[in-house]
Parts: structure tokens; C-alpha cells; sequence
């Protein structure tokens, strides 16, 4: 299985960029038209090209958006979040035991949700907010985990036929030497 990166949704941010470039526009064309008395005049000109300033909230949830990921595997996810100090967190496939989407209202609109991820004797779960898909993504975490256990069921199950096959040759050398 080839590796599947999963990230944040975009689609919050571009609302964003959307919502920044309206007000400046709209502060733009309104200063061209009207004087405002209580905005000195030599700041009248400055003023709307200031609230290009908004710029910043959109394009900082972008880098963090964009800096965080989750990588599955084949036999394990690696969650790694970071530019300059990252963080990763491996885990074992076999080792997840529960999966949980969540949707606010305003999520299931968009198609997104927060996807959360419980592991065998692990005290914290991890958490991927806004990604697109989340319960297809789940449903293919679910499966490679259950995937993972019936392997290891059945490497458990061949090892021990294995070992009866052994015991019972030894035992079959034993009663031809008598």
C-alpha cells in the first residue's frame, strides 16, 4: 500500500483569504468616496492599505495548517507537527483500538471533521483537526488495524502448528530409534 498523507482542510482558510480581501476592498472603495472626520487626514489615505494588516490571521493558520500532517503506512501512522522544532509520533497500526470522527454543524457543511485516534496501553490519543474525508480515513484505519490483528492471529496460529508439526516429529524420531 502506497503511503497516504492526510492534512487540515484547507477550506476554512480560503473563507478567510475571502473574508480579509472583502473588508480591505470594501474599506478601499469607502475611503475613496467618503471622509471619515474622526480619521486624522493624513491617515485617510494609509487607512485602508492598514487593514491589509488582517492578511496575518489567514496566513498564520495557513503555515500551521500546512505544517502539520498524518502519514499512514503500511504498518503504522506518523503524526508530525513542527517547521523549525518538530514533533512526530509514530504508531503502530496494530496498536489502534478505537477511531472517532467528530462534526460540528458548520463541519458536516463542509465535508470536514476532527478524527481522533485511541492506542493499547497508550494514557493519550491523537488528534488531526478539519481534515476532509474523516470517516472514509477512519474507515481505512479501522481496517488496516484490524488487518494487522488478524495477521498477527495467524502468524500466532502457523508459529503453533508449527510447533506441533516439531513436537510431533521429535516424537516420531523417538519411537523409530526404539
Amino acid at each position: 500500500m502506497p503511503e497516504t498523507i492526510i492534512r487540515p482542510t484547507m477550506k476554512f482558510i480560503y473563507l478567510g483569504y475571502a473574508a480579509v480581501v472583502l473588508v480591505v476592498v470594501t474599506l478601499v472603495i469607502a475611503t475613496t468616496y467618503v471622509r471619515w472626520p474622526w480619521l486624522p487626514p493624513s491617515w485617510q489615505p494609509w487607512f485602508p492599505w492598514l487593514s491589509a494588516l488582517l492578511l496575518v490571521w489567514p496566513l498564520r493558520l495557513h503555515f500551521r495548517n500546512r505544517l502539520t500532517k498524518m502519514t499512514i503506512l503500511e504498518d503504522k501512522l506518523r503524526y508530525e507537527t513542527g517547521l523549525l522544532s518538530k514533533t512526530t509520533r509514530t504508531i503502530l497500526i496494530t496498536r489502534v483500538q478505537d477511531v472517532t470522527v467528530r462534526q460540528s454543524f458548520s463541519q458536516r457543511i463542509f465535508g470536514v471533521g476532527d478524527l481522533s485516534m485511541e492506542t493499547a496501553g497508550g494514557a493519550s490519543g491523537e488528534t488531526i483537526f478539519n481534515i476532509d474525508r474523516p470517516r472514509e480515513i477512519a474507515d481505512l484505519i479501522n481496517h488496516l488495524s484490524q488487518g494487522g490483528h488478524l495477521k498477527d492471529q495467524l502468524v500466532g496460529q502457523t508459529s503453533a502448528a508449527a510447533n506441533a508439526n516439531r513436537d510431533a516429529e521429535v516424537t516420531d524420531k523417538g519411537s523409530d530409534e526404539k
